[in-house]
């Protein structure tokens, strides 16, 4: 037994280097996009004294809520805002991807999911072990992020009528609501700063406190997972229980208790089939057809390369503010919103 553990972990070590290998390549991606963003600004807030880098398109990611309000007036006004086509082309995309490959995003895409890991796993080499809240508190804590979509849902989806999403998405705030947002995070200070530190501070103690309790985002694409056809699946009749599985979920869910686990809180980062020694006992499956492992990534991968090259080449990636517009409105930038 201890012979084929063994080499069944050492068999599926590629798959956690492979995720490992896109978790690392999208955050240095989206800390390029950052700093290219850095110098678009600052070439405009020099007066044009500092030299000129363009902007990628891929940073809308980070204006979910603003691509909420394009989703909606898309649907209701049959327009795609021509300001962040991006952020309405990723959002859609990482929609896509619950519904296919359920919350893939979480554990194989997201940047802030890839820093929480990294902490986690750091406190657990430094302390020799993570803690976890009480069951009830746990259960509690969880809710808080399904709070926070609620929130957004009611606010931008309920309450605001049709007619005011032009008027949004034709304001300056919104033409320069990703120049605002590298504001805040280059300028951070004060509560929002002590709430970064305090949630890095905690990733080292408990796993992934954001993501679990607070990310509205994770908890949007958890519900739509639930119509995946992709899910991690069971074999009873193969299964020696030795709940290796259920130890190493970062989700913390009963995996070897279930025949198939449909909770929205799985984020198919495949750490339990990596993990799992008896061949054929565990295996991420379309419906009830096993997949090979190294499937998945590819279908990760290949489902958000569609959606932004569908993007792409319908013409809605590039925002078609000019470099005039943003002569005028990145000055006003740190004033817009005040």
């Amino acid at each position: 037994m201890k012979k084929t553990i063994v080499q069944k972990l050492g068999g599926q070590k590629p798959l956690l280097r492979l995720r490992l290998l896109v978790q690392w390549g999208m955050l240095g991606w989206c800390l390029l996009l950052g700093v290219q963003l850095g110098l678009f600004v600052r070439h405009f807030e020099s007066g044009g004294r500092a030299a000129y880098y363009p902007r990628f398109p891929g940073v809308e990611a980070f204006l979910p809520i603003g691509a909420l309000v394009s989703l909606k007036n898309w649907l209701f006004n049959g327009q795609v805002d021509a300001i962040h086509p991006a952020a309405l082309v990723l959002f859609v995309t990482f929609v896509a991807l619950a519904l296919l490959t359920r919350k893939s995003f979480c554990s194989w895409l997201c940047p802030v999911g890839t820093i929480e890991e990294l902490m986690w796993k750091l406190g657990q080499r430094l302390f020799g072990r993570l803690w976890h809240p009480w069951a009830w508190l746990d259960r509690l804590l969880q809710s808080l992020k399904y709070l926070l979509l609620l929130f957004f849902v009611k606010l931008i989806l309920i309450d605001m009528p049709p007619a005011s999403l032009k008027g949004f998405l034709a304001a300056p705030y919104w033409a320069v609501a990703d120049i605002k947002m590298l504001h805040f995070f280059t300028g951070m200070a004060g509560i929002p700063l002590l709430t970064i530190v305090l949630l890095l501070v905690l990733s080292l103690f408990f796993r992934n406190p954001w993501c679990r309790y607070l990310c509205p985002y994770g908890a949007l694409l958890g519900l739509f997972s639930f119509f995946s056809p992709v899910r991690i699946r069971r074999n009873k009749e193969i299964c020696i229980d030795c709940k290796s599985c259920s130890r190493v979920c970062p989700a913390r869910l009963p995996v070897a208790e279930k025949t198939q686990i449909l909770s929205p809180e799985c984020t198919a980062c495949l750490t339990c089939v990596a993990h799992c020694p008896q061949s054929g006992a565990l295996n991420v499956a379309l419906v009830k057809f096993p997949l090979k492992p190294w499937m998945f990534p590819i279908l990760v991968l290949l489902v958000f390369t569609v959606g932004v090259g569908t993007g792409m080449l319908s013409g809605h990636w590039q925002t078609s503010l000019s470099y005039a517009d943003y002569q005028r409105l990145i000055p006003l930038s740190r004033l817009l919103g005040h």
